[in-house]
């Protein structure tokens, strides 16, 4: 993978629940297989929540069954069909060591399939590619925050798309 150094890091208010679900949806809508997620923030933050809503749009507008999906706190990682290929949903909140991402799989899925992962730290830091978007949620009152951290031309696109008002 290639390094890039993050440019612009907009944020986005997500008020309630609905407006994560949205922000799933919308992502849904623009990531590409190759492209990575980077899921960051304390438990009960919304990691998991915004993954759900991002697979679920993925499932509903693509045509496919709606599956359950569940936190991968234990299987680790998840994959899921979806026409426009696979999706990886990993939760590496249990790992002790980067070294055990290799068993995995993770990093050659990385860059080549779509990758939904919770508490990228445990991944060693990258370097990350250009369509790698790092996503932190934090608690904002009643709702959260997020704010976006591009690596890549292709993350700060799809950062643009989502807070068009940080673009400049």
């Amino acid at each position: 993978m290639i390094a890039h150094a993050p440019s612009r890091s907009p944020q986005i208010a997500l008020p309630d629940a609905d407006a994560t679900e949205a922000l799933g949806r919308h992502l849904a809508a623009l990531l590409q297989l190759g492209d990575t997620l980077l899921l960051e923030g304390p438990i009960g933050a919304g990691k998991s929540h915004l993954a759900r809503a991002i697979l679920h749009a993925m499932m509903a507008v693509e045509g496919g069954a709606i599956e359950d999906v569940p936190s991968p706190t234990y299987t680790l990682v998840q994959t899921y069909a979806v026409p426009r290929g696979e999706v990886w949903h990993a939760d590496l909140y249990r790992l002790g060591d980067p070294s055990e991402v290799e068993e995995l799989g993770l990093e050659a899925a990385m860059g080549r399939d779509i990758c939904l992962i919770e508490w990228p730290d445990r991944l060693g830091g990258g370097p990350f590619d250009g369509g790698t978007l790092g996503v932190s949620l934090s608690h904002d009152g009643e709702g959260r925050m997020v704010r976006l951290t591009p690596h890549g031309p292709r993350a700060q696109r799809i950062a643009d798309t989502l807070a068009p008002e940080s673009a400049q």
